[in-house]
């Protein structure tokens, strides 16, 4: 069984913006609050993503390769609108790795830090750039920036 058991935090300044980003594009074949189908292509890989109900910080995840044409193919034709499309970096802190996603099109202006940890008490060094814990808030979840883009907050 896979767990992910992420923290996610708003952000603030531009320290972030030195380490080079990775675009991301991705969509949803079911957003239900019990479960999230997602679609992803970064670079020239495709992914299938499955993840459970959050319960607290946690929650079930499967994720799968599968061709970058069919990720594309689904993204195009099958998934929600609109698509999620962002940036990511990757910035070790501490002992941890923050994924720091900026957000484009109709979620214009939101960036938003991940950590993923090994368990919900877990400790960690947070940087001068990550902000509010957010975590808590389903309107930062990706699978909810369809319905209610950040822009129209």
């Amino acid at each position: 069984m896979a767990k992910e058991i992420e923290r996610k935090f708003l952000v603030v300044g531009d320290a972030w913006k030195s380490v080079e980003g990775t675009h991301y594009r991705q969509g949803y074949l079911s957003t239900v609050k019990e479960r999230t189908v997602r679609v992803r292509t970064i670079n020239d890989q495709g992914f299938l993503t499955i993840k459970g109900i959050t319960q607290g910080v946690s929650r079930l995840e499967f994720e799968y390769e599968i061709p970058h044409a069919e990720a594309t193919q689904l993204l195009d034709a099958l998934c929600e609108r609109p698509l999620v499309e962002k940036t990511r970096r990757k910035i070790k802190h501490g002992a941890h790795i923050w994924e720091v996603d900026a957000f484009h099109g109709v979620n214009e202006g939101l960036v938003v830090a991940e950590i993923e940890l090994s368990h919900e008490d877990e400790a960690f060094d947070k940087p001068a750039w990550v902000a509010e814990e957010v975590s808590g808030d389903p309107r930062y979840f990706n699978s909810n920036l369809i319905a209610r883009p950040y822009t129209t907050w």
